[in-house]
């Protein structure tokens, strides 16, 4: 060290402080590879959970629509009859239910064969497109959740 006239050092290499530019282009590269990774999995986690609320609740709103079958010798004509109108499902639109008895066979929901997946009434969540069609073969479709088998199946459409 170097003495100077007025009683300081002066040192012969400087301190540098903070990252250089590398260095912080090598982090928020690692930052991007991470969330690519991570996004697509947490999106996927969340449709899969919204899916699983979908079929808890139509497992929760077939009791009450038994129990009104029980006391009233049938089904309702809505869910609004049983105290569930405008319902909703994880998606933000209501569920969706239909009493066999009386409707149309063309607006009853039919699996791939097109045959109607339900003698006693259909309940279902139109799924995150929030639209559907009667048959599950149709895109519209496949996406939604829904009771089949007179309740022996509820689940994704496009698996039943």
């Amino acid at each position: 060290m170097a003495a100077r006239s007025d009683g300081y050092q002066a040192h012969s290499c400087l301190r540098q402080e903070g990252f250089s530019l590398p260095e912080i282009m090598i982090v928020i590269a690692i930052i991007g590879t991470l969330a690519a990774i991570a996004i697509p999995n947490y999106i996927e986690n969340r449709e899969k959970a919204k899916i699983a609320a979908a079929i808890a609740d139509i497992r929760a709103m077939e009791k009450p629509i038994a129990n009104f079958a029980l006391e009233n010798d049938r089904f309702p004509a809505s869910l609004a009859e049983i105290g569930m109108g405008g319902r909703l499902d994880p998606w933000g639109t209501p569920y969706q239910y239909t009493r066999v008895e009386g409707t149309p066979t063309g607006s009853l929901r039919k699996d791939r064969f097109l045959v109607p997946v339900n003698s006693d009434y259909d309940l279902y969540s139109m799924g995150q497109d929030r639209s559907s069609r009667p048959p599950f073969s149709t895109s519209q479709g496949r996406d939604d959740i829904v009771r089949a088998g007179d309740g022996a199946y509820v689940g994704l459409a496009e698996y039943y």
